[in-house]
């Protein structure tokens, strides 16, 4: 399996592996590894050598390419109770093991891991250097399309029905403040997983969490209140797939374009972003990046008794994310509205049911200016 083939069922099937699985609770013996200095930078951040990482396969990759956003997964690991340093080392240790015999891959997937407990660990190897230095990135292996775009942070545990501890999330906040300080990123730079690929990770109630996480950082940041845009959306583009992918065939396919709705962003699609752009006049972009003016020319506005294909997009993502009440008919009906309206107070939004860009935006992965509690 190469880097980019990564599959969260993977790491559910493959556990935390016999070793933890038998210490939950009681204190590792574990063996003597090699002390590296910490970083006076952050000092806080286990490095790979003070865990006992594995040398890479391979050599390790920077990419050349400009860092633009954080993506937040769940390790798709039980929910254990111990939160000792001791267990956090054997949990890098074992998605190392599993991410370089299982997978095949040079090295740990991701750039960071927080345990449940609040620690932070490097993954692959000079993310850490990497980060100090704030210029360019290792080239990672967590998403694919965004491996050389994105910071990727494994979150141990599974946040389908539970949300992370409250240790691992002060941890998750001060490493994405850190992050963006060194990487010239925002809060509202923070994405999930599923928002670039099919995958049930980051989690339905994590992901509930996010608009509270974004705050965090940006309070953290000390972010004033004015320089929040008022929608950041999800950057898909030629090199990704999955749901959000998906809507956007849905939409283009209801204004005539003869695109199935796969979530494969493949060649057939690229002719038809370039030209929906050239004929809304957005700049034609090489890569049919969505940025915000392609997303809010090609968005609808919905309300009650809208029906077809963007309602069918709408019910889809809304489902994916909880909201049960959502069954993609076609048709805006009670449930979809009723859906709509508990989404739009989770991001602050009036809860009116009429789906406007900021409602998409939010329903597709973005981050609105509402959503932060400033």
């Amino acid at each position: 399996m190469r880097e980019h083939e990564v599959d969260r069922r993977t790491l559910f099937r493959f556990g935390l592996g016999g070793a933890v699985a038998a210490v939950v609770g009681t204190e590792l013996a574990l063996p003597a590894v090699a002390q590296a200095a910490p970083s006076a930078e952050f000092p806080w951040i286990i490095d790979c050598d003070s865990w006992g990482a594995r040398p890479p396969s391979s050599t390790i990759q920077i990419t050349g390419n400009t860092t633009n956003k954080i993506i937040l997964h769940h390790m798709a690991f039980p929910n254990v109770t111990d939160y000792s340093r001791e267990h956090a080392v054997q949990l890098a240790q074992d998605c190392q093991d599993l991410h370089m015999d299982t997978n095949g891959w040079a090295d740990t997937g991701q750039h960071f891991t927080v345990s449940r407990g609040g620690y932070v660990l490097e993954g692959r190897h000079r993310s850490l250097e990497t980060l100090e230095a704030g210029e360019h990135q290792v080239t990672a292996a967590h998403c694919p399309g965004e491996n050389g775009n994105a910071i990727g942070i494994e979150n141990e545990g599974t946040y389908i029905t539970e949300t992370p501890p409250e240790a691992l999330l002060d941890s998750l906040v001060e490493l994405c403040t850190a992050v963006c300080r060194k990487f010239g990123l925002n809060a509202w730079d923070v994405f999930g997983h599923w928002d670039f690929r099919e995958t049930d990770c980051p989690g339905i109630a994590f992901y509930a969490q996010f608009p509270v996480i974004r705050s965090r950082v940006l309070k953290a940041l000390g972010t004033p209140a004015g320089a929040i845009p008022e929608r950041r959306w999800p950057d898909i583009w030629r090199f990704v797939g999955g749901p959000v992918v998906k809507v956007a065939q849905y939409l283009l396919a209801d204004v005539g374009y003869e695109l199935a709705a796969d979530g494969v962003f493949g060649q057939d699609m690229n002719p038809v972003v370039n030209d929906f752009q050239a004929r809304n006049g957005i700049p034609v972009d090489p890569d049919c990046t969505f940025d915000r003016a392609t997303w809010e020319a090609l968005v609808p506005t919905l309300g009650k008794h809208a029906t077809g294909l963007p309602v069918v997009a709408l019910q889809e993502m809304l489902g994916r994310k909880g909201y049960a009440d959502a069954a993609p008919t076609g048709t805006y009906d009670h449930g979809t509205m009723k859906a709509v309206q508990d989404l739009q107070r989770l991001h602050g939004l009036v809860p009116d049911g009429k789906v406007g860009k900021s409602t998409w935006c939010a329903v597709v992965g973005g981050s609105v200016r509402q959503a932060f509690r400033v």
